[in-house]
């Protein structure tokens, strides 16, 4: 018998991270964070390391 593992990955947990966070400090619903949670984390991905 097998069991599932579920593998996250690092993008995965930050995203997780940053949700948390925005549900914690407003009034979205979990879908609605997370939607936010990609989009916070593309804009920060686009500064260049250097800007960071």
């Amino acid at each position: 018998m097998a069991s599932s593992t579920t593998f996250r990955t690092p993008y995965d947990l930050r995203v997780d991270l940053v949700k948390n966070t925005i549900t914690t400090h407003s009034d979205l619903d979990s879908e609605a964070a997370r939607a936010l949670a990609v989009h916070v984390l593309h804009a920060l991905n686009s500064i260049p390391e250097k800007m960071r």
